[in-house]
């Protein structure tokens, strides 16, 4: 046990960021005259708290996988895709098969992670997953297949280039044809699937990149910003310079008389 009463308080948050204090000495701290030390076990107690309730959720989150494991799969791919709703840009879907032991704080759907939190979770994803890929299904097919099949298209792309092939998959809301492997479709599966959910992180920040790099090749849309998808400005882009190489001509591309 660290002799806290020698100790400024700023030596003991440091200590008490930089390790996982006993419960002898979160009682020590607790009986400290300093009303500094006392407010820092109160904040040390309030993350290591949360810290446990994320370990929980994320335990939770891997009960398809763990059910599938117990089933005698061993390479379990998630699949999710973005793009779906833009005017705009390809669709992108994700294959990731994550290792057992992967817990990565704030794992979840795509959509409820902050666009600097998800860019930290795609490094993390891609860095310690056992496989992952995109796939792509390009504007031309989304208006000659629609989007439908054109998301079916991408995800099956993305789960054929995967470098270690899944006995096991699972699919967002999806049923997939011509799999060679057994697949489930969960509804609501970036929100019940840690699989899918990394998938998701892994398609959004594909896509937003690539609609970024999209913005320097035709200035105007504002595809930085909307990514592609219907907003008002979006749509009176779309009126005022017309429909670019990029737009899907077979979505309602034009404001309407309210977006006017």
């Amino acid at each position: 046990m660290s002799s806290f009463a020698k100790m400024t308080v700023a030596e003991i948050s440091r200590y008490l960021k930089e390790t996982v204090p006993t419960a002898a000495e979160l009682a020590e701290l607790s009986a400290d005259g300093r009303v500094g030390v006392r407010r820092l076990v109160q904040s040390c107690l309030h993350r290591l708290e949360a810290q446990r309730a994320e370990k929980e959720r994320l335990f939770a989150l891997y009960e398809f996988e763990r059910t599938a494991r117990q089933a005698g799969y061993s390479y379990i791919a998630g699949v999710d895709e973005a793009g779906r709703g833009p005017l705009a840009g390809p669709v992108v879907a994700a294959a990731v098969i994550l290792p057992q032991n992967f817990f990565a704080a704030g794992l979840k759907d795509s959509k409820k992670v902050a666009p600097r939190k998800r860019e930290e979770l795609y490094h993390e994803i891609t860095t310690h997953a056992i496989a992952w890929s995109v796939g792509m299904g390009q504007v031309a097919e989304i208006d000659r297949y629609n989007i439908l099949n054109a998301t079916k298209l991408a995800m099956r792309r993305a789960i054929q280039s995967l470098t270690t092939k899944p006995d096991y998959v699972l699919v967002d809301a999806l049923a997939l044809e011509d799999l060679s492997c057994p697949q489930q479709s969960i509804i609501g599966g970036d929100r019940l699937s840690a699989s899918i959910a990394a998938a998701s992180i892994i398609a959004k920040v594909t896509r937003d990149r690539l609609m970024c790099e999209l913005a320097e090749l035709v200035p105007g849309y504002g595809f930085a910003e909307h990514k592609g998808y219907p907003t008002r400005e979006h749509r009176q882009a779309i009126a005022r310079l017309g429909p670019s190489p990029f737009h899907r001509r077979s979505f309602l591309l034009l404001p309407s008389e309210e977006e006017k």
